[in-house]
């Protein structure tokens, strides 16, 4: 087992960084995912500013600037959620939301405050991703991934990150309905997510660039 980086996860969230992993995770034959999938901290790459309007040019920024930095392949991802009626916000500014970059029980207080009187057939929501690949050569792919869901009125759970308390998926399995993203297994959120649908799409690219085989869990 080599301990060579071959990809460089350009993140330095925590939360993130372990849904990553455990997404790549048996999916590229070959590629050891704890010795060979490193954080832009592990290699000393920048903390990358996100000035783009949209998740797929935060994305691709953060990529380049990791890939460009480390001479490694680097992977990238953008998300928030999306709030109905409140046209698509938090969106982009879903980790900052409260003034406070990832302070999540703030922004999760700020945003149930601005839904205060909103009903429940009105609390509709999703997550949106965008993942992005950076390769030295200079080729680049983004993929999208989306979770629809609604809002409830107060946090519930310990699992997860960000938002996921507040947020039920709309797609769970019978046995799980009505729970929120911090109260599912961590499998059951990866194979829904906007984050695990995104990097989902990314990964055939991904075994091409490291020339890997086809093959791997699907």
């Amino acid at each position: 087992m080599t301990s060579s980086p071959r990809l460089v996860l350009a993140s330095h969230n925590a939360g993130k960084l372990r849904e990553l992993r455990e997404l790549l995770r048996g999916r590229i034959e070959g590629l050891e995912v704890e010795t060979e999938v490193v954080d832009a901290g592990f290699v000393g790459a920048p903390d990358v500013t996100e000035t783009g309007t949209s998740f797929a040019e935060n994305s691709m920024l953060k990529a380049r600037a990791v890939m460009r930095a480390t001479g490694l392949p680097a992977v990238a991802d953008d998300s928030g959620l999306c709030v109905d009626v409140m046209n698509g916000a938090p969106g982009i500014f879903s980790a900052r939301w409260s003034g406070r970059h990832g302070d999540d029980a703030a922004n999760i207080e700020l945003l149930l405050a601005q839904l205060g009187d909103v009903p429940a057939e009105h609390r509709g929501a999703r997550f949106r991703c965008a993942a992005s690949l950076a390769l030295p050569g200079g080729g680049e792919r983004v993929e999208h991934g989306e979770m629809p869901g609604s809002l409830l009125r107060e946090a519930r759970g310990n699992g997860g990150f960000g938002y996921d308390p507040i947020f039920v998926p709309s797609e769970l399995p019978a046995d799980l309905a009505g729970r929120t993203a911090a109260e599912i297994p961590a499998e059951v959120k990866n194979a829904l997510s906007h984050r695990g649908r995104a990097l989902e799409a990314l990964v055939p690219h991904l075994r091409e660039a490291l020339g890997a085989p086809s093959g791997g869990r699907g």
